[in-house]
């Protein structure tokens, strides 16, 4: 059986090389998403502060839930972890105490604050190449190691030590002043020297040096330390201090890395970023896995219906229906071992591509590095030639099942009725979409509604593939009148599409998904950004807002505009997250005095009046989650791992635009790694208050201090949903890539294979130029349906997603971007019509019908 698959696939390699592309595409997609899957899972994060020190001991930066169930007697201890927001401190005197081990030459303590350089001019000076600036203690210049290539170690509160690579780009000498913006209010400093890491500049991270004291200010955290580094004596091995260590720390919460483990202490992005890469892996490759299904089963489709004559002639001949699944079976498995195998090879620069792509958008940073493994080639090759078998087994059942006499019917003229099998299977997956949709209406934050919100679309799209001949039969029942009118062409068209139903429906469906899949992708995008930027803009009563082009805003802004004549309110805002239990809630920071009047979030319960420093306000969406209300106590950890208690005093509608929990400046600006505020939201007088030009005098010599109007405020919060949107456009841009290569494909075998049937309509006396007209016609009708299809699977799942997130049943269209989805579709459509059709008719019709 497998030599006469190997001959079937040799004699027709054209019916075949739609599958073979359709695998082929699969497999590449599934080896990126598993190379991206792994590089999350067991990606190592490079270091460049601690490479010189061989073991960092820094504090657990995890939020714990343990959980104890019995069950039959026995006692099940769970434990759970989860990343906090901000960077967890260790006392300073664990230092001392290791220092003071057998075998330690010495135990540095790393303090790391937020610290730029500032022109003469105001300016801030960003880092090596658009990357943080931190400031530390001279003390911990040994970790990386740094040394002096010119001057001295800062000795005083007013002296710093500048890297190399920052004195060259900013053009700062030794002995020079140099303002420094960090934690608080700007300073200026005497440059006392210049230094250099060991192994060349870093490429992350620009470092200036303080003295211990000045360091311990800035960072705002009086004795405490960001992580110690333990260096050996010579002759003393990284695994005998680290055991020492360990044994010297039990007891306690602190970690003790070595190796590649250092790159997640000093990168808490970094780790945070494998957890990102994790889910987009898995939510692209799941994702990816169902389209490619549905594609590949619609593709092997048209193929076996392409061969009904050939399959009904050895049932004809005495093939049993068994020998006939397994010459297909076999057909199946060797195109999906070969697409399989070239797929998974070329999966591999589209992992490092999707990775850079991560990477200049910000998504991850450039220190996670790719990880390589065989297991996604495997996985690759595996889904390959199971999707492979799967499609050739469902769509050849019937051709096996059926008496011979009546496949030989079947082959001549296609089957009008729809079975029960099919019909009965897309109305069970139509339902399973809807209760998908009312499941989706009730999610309301996004990473539990955005994997079934694109299942959604997947799920319905597989109905419209199994209810396809159906849906062709009533579309061309309505469109047939007027497609008479263009005579021949039309009549034509319509005879065609009627008779052909199946062949209608396959090419519908991919076309249907591709329309479904990008509207989705973009209009969730536009959804929430434009309930979060509404909310934000309803919510927002200040007249002025101020924002800052560096790290913050400066220390002191706020102050010195309170005491500007005509200001009535000043709200500093600072952004953070925090963990109730183990789930993450975006939080914010408000100032309290005169928060009314610059700040209304849409309280539903309680009231903001005597909001202070013990208070929490949540979002309906947050209140809803805890089951919590006004008055209730509220536990919950911040940022930097510290537990504490706050009353609840107010339930808000607007938490897109504010995040979920809004607690006091004064403690969230304790256990944040940037205190400065994000924002100062100033009320004025109104017409008889100071303008912008009154508030930007009132804010001179504060650098990156810019004053915006809430249009301004607007524009940029846009910028930044664009920005971010963009990381889900690209993940979800190849699925939409592989469905446009599928409708491709399809159209193209679906036209090519009709060579006879255009030579005998020529013979008959239909022109070329009528031939291509119906061509014309036939492809306007793909394209009306699918468009259809698809623009109603969208509508209907944007609509639930809208109600669950935004509580509005109103998604967010751009009419241009519709406009721009159709008409991809439709050059596609036409373009893989028209070609192959054209192509086709170049043969002299009585050679064809001949051959």
């Amino acid at each position: 059986m497998l030599r006469y698959a190997f001959r079937t696939l040799s004699a027709r390699k054209g019916g075949f090389i739609g599958a073979f592309l359709a695998l082929f595409c699969a497999a590449a997609l599934v080896t990126a998403c598993g190379v991206l899957l792994e590089t999350g899972l067991r990606g190592t994060i490079g270091t460049e502060r601690y490479a010189g020190t061989p073991v960092i001991v820094a504090a657990d930066q995890n939020v714990h839930q343990v959980t104890v169930k019995n069950k039959g007697g026995k006692t099940k201890t769970k434990e759970k972890s989860k990343p906090l927001g901000e960077r967890v401190w260790l006392p300073a005197d664990t230092a001392r105490t290791l220092g003071a081990l057998p075998g330690v030459r010495s135990a540095l303590p790393e303090t790391t604050f937020p610290a730029y350089a500032v022109t003469p001019r105001g300016g801030i000076v960003p880092g090596v190449d658009g990357k943080p600036s931190y400031g530390h203690s001279w003390t911990s210049a040994p970790l990386t190691p740094f040394t002096l290539t010119g001057g001295v170690a800062p000795a005083r509160a007013d002296e710093v030590v500048v890297d190399r690579e920052l004195a060259t780009r900013a053009r700062i000498d030794i002995g020079a002043r140099l303002t420094v913006q960090s934690t608080g209010a700007p300073r200026a400093y005497r440059v006392s020297g210049i230094a250099a890491p060991a192994g060349g500049d870093l490429a992350q991270q620009t470092s200036l040096f303080f003295s211990d004291a000045e360091a311990e200010r800035l960072s705002g955290r009086p004795g405490l330390v960001a992580a110690v580094g333990v260096l050996p004596e010579p002759g003393v091995s990284t695994t005998d201090i680290e055991a020492r260590v360990t044994q010297a720390l039990a007891g306690t919460t602190a970690q003790v890395v070595t190796g590649g483990e250092r790159g997640p202490v000093e990168f808490l992005d970094a780790a945070k970023a494998r957890i990102k890469l994790v889910s987009m892996g898995g939510a692209i490759g799941g994702t990816s896995l169902l389209v490619a299904v549905l594609v590949v089963v619609g593709t092997f489709a048209l193929t076996v219906q392409q061969r009904h004559r050939e399959l009904a002639l050895l049932r004809a001949v005495a093939a049993t229906p068994r020998q006939v699944r397994r010459l297909i079976g076999r057909e199946a498995l060797i195109v999906g071992f070969l697409a399989g195998v070239l797929g998974s090879v070329a999966g591999l620069p589209l992992a490092y591509w999707l990775h850079g792509r991560f990477v200049a958008l910000g998504a991850i940073p450039e220190t996670l590095g790719v990880t390589l493994s065989v297991f996604p080639l495997f996985a690759a090759l595996g889904a390959a030639l199971i999707g492979a078998w799967t499609a050739a087994r469902i769509t050849a059942r019937r051709t096996a099942r059926i008496r011979p006499a009546e496949a030989l019917a079947e082959a001549a003229v296609e089957r009008r009725n729809t079975g029960w099998g099919r019909l009965g299977a897309g109305v069970a997956f139509l339902a399973g979409g809807a209760v998908l949709l009312a499941v989706l209406t009730a999610l309301r934050t996004e990473p539990a509604s955005t994997p079934v919100t694109f299942l959604s679309v997947v799920v319905l799209a597989v109905a419209v593939a199994l209810l396809g001949p159906l849906i062709a039969r009533v579309a061309v029942t309505v469109l047939g009148v007027p497609l008479r009118a263009s005579r021949v062409r039309g009549h034509l068209a319509t005879a065609n599409a009627r008779a052909h139903t199946g062949r209608l429906a396959s090419a519908v469906t991919p076309l249907a998904l591709l329309v479904g899949m990008a509207c989705t992708v973009l209009f969730v995008q536009t959804t929430m950004g434009g309930a979060a930027t509404a909310q934000a803009r309803a919510g927002n009563k200040a007249d002025w807002i101020v924002a800052s082009a560096g790290p913050g805003v400066p220390a002191g802004a706020a102050e010195r505009l309170r005491g500007l004549p005509g200001v009535t309110a000043v709200t500093e805002v600072v952004r953070t997250s925090v963990r109730v239990g183990l789930e993450k809630y975006a939080a914010q920071g408000v100032s309290t005095d005169g928060l009314s009047r610059t700040w209304d979030p849409g309280v539903t319960g309680g009231a903001l009046d005597g909001f202070g420093a013990r208070s929490v306000a949540l979002s309906e969406v947050a209140a809803d989650s805890l089951g919590k209300k006004p008055g209730d106590p509220l536990k919950l950890t911040l940022g930097d791992g510290t537990e504490t208690e706050l009353t609840v005093v107010a339930v808000y509608a607007r938490g897109l635009g504010f995040g979920d929990l809004t607690m006091s400046h004064a403690l969230v600006s304790r256990h944040v790694d940037n205190p400065l505020a994000s924002s100062l939201l100033v009320t004025t007088d109104g017409t008889a208050g100071p303008g912008r030009d009154e508030l930007r005098a009132a804010l001179g010599g504060l650098p990156g201090a810019v004053v915006l109007d809430p249009g301004q405020v607007a524009e940029l919060q846009a910028e930044v949903q664009q920005s971010n949107a963009e990381v889900n456009y690209v993940a979800m841009g190849l699925i939409i890539a592989f469905t446009a290569i599928a409708v491709v494909n399809t159209l193209a075998v679906s036209v090519s294979d009709r060579t006879r049937e255009f030579a005998l309509l020529r013979l008959v006396g239909t022109t070329r130029r009528q031939v291509m007209g119906m061509l014309r016609i036939e492809a306007a009708v793909v394209l009306l349906v699918a468009a259809a299809l698809g623009t109603g699977i969208a509508y209907a799942v944007l609509t639930a997603f809208s109600l669950g997130m935004t509580g509005s049943a109103s998604p967010s269209f751009d009419a241009a971007t519709y406009a721009g989805v159709v008409a991809f579709a439709a050059v596609l459509t036409f373009l893989a019509t028209l070609l192959p059709g054209r192509l086709a008719l170049t043969g002299r019709p009585a050679d064809v019908i001949g051959a």
